[in-house]
C-alpha cells in the first residue's frame, strides 16, 4: 500500500502524488474498501480516486535516481524494435504505454525516432500514429525521470542526450 504524499505512476494518470488512503468516496456505507486519493503531478486541478486493491489498473512508484540514472546508462545497449505488421507494432507500443514499463519506453522513443530520421531522409512524411506513440512515451519517460533525477521535465531529454553522447564518446 502507497503513503500518503507517495510518488507514483497510476494507470492512464501518470505521475500522481498519493493525497490520502480514505474510505469509499462515492458510497459512504461501504466501511470496508479502501480508496487513494491521487492528484496528477503535471495535470493541475485534477483528482483521481481508486481502490487501493484495484487491479486492473497498473500502479507502482516512480524510479529513484539510482534507478533514473541507471536506465540512462543503459540506453545506448537497448535494441530499438519494429515490427512490420502495423497492428502488432501497435499492440506493443500501447502494452508498454499501459504498463509504464521503463526499459519498453525508451525501446519504443529509440525506434520511433530512427523511424522518423529515416522517413524524413526518404523525403517521407512521419506517421501521425508513430508520433502520437512517440509523445505518448517520452511524456511518460520524461515526467517519471524529471522528478527521480529533480530536473525540468523539459531537460530531460537534453539530459539524456548528454548522457549518451558522454557514453558513445567513451565507447569510440
Amino acid at each position: 500500500m502507497f503513503k500518503k504524499d507517495e510518488l507514483i505512476m497510476c494507470g492512464g494518470h501518470g505521475v500522481c502524488r498519493v493525497v490520502n488512503v480514505t474510505g469509499n468516496p462515492i458510497d459512504r456505507l461501504d466501511k470496508v474498501r479502501k480508496y487513494y486519493v491521487l492528484e496528477p503531478v503535471f495535470e493541475r486541478g485534477s483528482t483521481v480516486y481508486t481502490p487501493v486493491d484495484n487491479d486492473k489498473v497498473i500502479m507502482r512508484k516512480i524510479m529513484n535516481k539510482q534507478e533514473a540514472e541507471e536506465l540512462v546508462g543503459r540506453i545506448t545497449s537497448i535494441e530499438t524494435v519494429w515490427i512490420q505488421e502495423e497492428k502488432s507494432r501497435e499492440q506493443m507500443y500501447k502494452e508498454a504505454i499501459r504498463t509504464y514499463d521503463c526499459h519498453s519506453l525508451v525501446q519504443i522513443i529509440k525506434t520511433l525516432h530512427l523511424r522518423k530520421q529515416s522517413r524524413l531522409q526518404e523525403g517521407k512524411k512521419v506517421l501521425s500514429s508513430d508520433e502520437q506513440y512517440l509523445r505518448k512515451a517520452e511524456e511518460l519517460l520524461y515526467s517519471e525521470m524529471s522528478l527521480a533525477l529533480s530536473i525540468p521535465k523539459e531537460e530531460v531529454e537534453t539530459y539524456i542526450k548528454e548522457a549518451v553522447h558522454r557514453q558513445e564518446g567513451v565507447v569510440s
